[in-house]
């Protein structure tokens, strides 16, 4: 009882703390940042050995490098995922504005529904709530619930505050089946960890055997959905773009692994350009194929 008080007590306090106008919160972004990098040094052995094995081939002052922008801009990502609890969508348009929204209806115009997958990069979490303008058709979130409850529920109620439904994952086939009959277009973020149990395909990603969910092929070809890349791109400090970027317009098509193979290539690219927005200091790489034969 006491707990679940205190994780009340904590999200009432983010929640004053999303009603400070954006320049305040970069710096206490600011003072995120040296507390995360240089005082307690949050994860940095973690980032160190997943930068080291995902870009062998840089130096390590180039690695270094990466390191700090890194937490520098996780640091701006911690208190704009806060400011999402409050945000108006004027500023949310201002500040995520979409570059080709007309790719929606043209492929609803066609009677297709659109799955996108989407990295943890850059940020996500502002994207998930802009994607709640995109269109007035069924829009779909399909997320990981947190373990714990009471948060779980306060990020759904922020991701859906536009329109959105949030479908857990394990719900997501059943949801599908049922909306097969209706236009949805539903985003997935395809760089999560399957547990070992879940893990059906291994491919080569950051210079590494890296497990991937099937879910995003599995489900475009079942309702026969055609496949984009959500991509967002960081224009200036609180500023973003988001593109939806066309990678399989015919699912049933597709060779096997070729939709899973494009969504992990195409967010592989965008890392190696700029590494710094994306979230190294997950442990992505849990498992190995090894592990699997044990």
């Amino acid at each position: 009882m006491l707990r679940k008080a205190a994780l009340n007590a904590g999200i009432f306090f983010l929640y004053l703390v999303s009603l400070l106008p954006f320049w305040f919160l970069y710096v206490v972004a600011d003072v995120i940042f040296l507390v995360l990098y240089y005082i307690i040094g949050y994860r940095r052995q973690v980032v160190k050995v997943n930068l080291a094995n995902s870009f062998p081939e840089r130096s390590e002052a180039e690695r270094l490098k990466i390191e700090r922008r890194y937490y520098r801009y996780m640091a701006d990502l911690i208190v704009e995922t806060i400011k999402m609890i409050t945000v108006s969508e004027r500023s949310l348009r201002k500040r995520m504005k979409p570059t080709n929204p007309e790719l929606v209806e043209h492929y609803f115009k066609r009677h297709k529904s659109i799955i996108a997958a989407a990295g943890h990069y850059c940020n996500w979490e502002m994207a998930a709530l802009a994607f709640g303008l995109l269109t007035t058709e069924k829009r779909i979130i399909v997320y990981k619930p947190l373990t714990n409850e009471v948060f779980d529920a306060m990020f759904n109620r922020v991701r859906a505050r536009f329109g959105a439904m949030l479908v857990a994952m394990r719900q997501t086939l059943r949801t599908m089946v049922a909306l097969k009959n209706q236009l949805t277009f539903s985003v997935l973020v395809s760089d999560q960890t399957p547990n070992m149990h879940e893990i059906n395909y291994f491919t080569r990603f950051l210079n590494q055997p890296t497990a991937v969910f099937l879910g995003i092929e599995k489900l475009a070809k079942l309702i026969d959905a055609a496949v984009i890349f959500y991509r967002i791109d960081r224009v200036s400090r609180g500023y973003y773009t988001y593109t939806l970027v066309p990678l399989i317009d015919e699912p049933k098509q597709a060779a096997e692994h070729e939709i899973t193979e494009a969504h992990v290539r195409y967010l592989e690219k965008l890392i190696q350009e700029k590494p710094q927005y994306w979230l190294w200091s997950h442990r992505r790489w849990k498992f190995t194929p090894e592990d699997l034969k044990k």
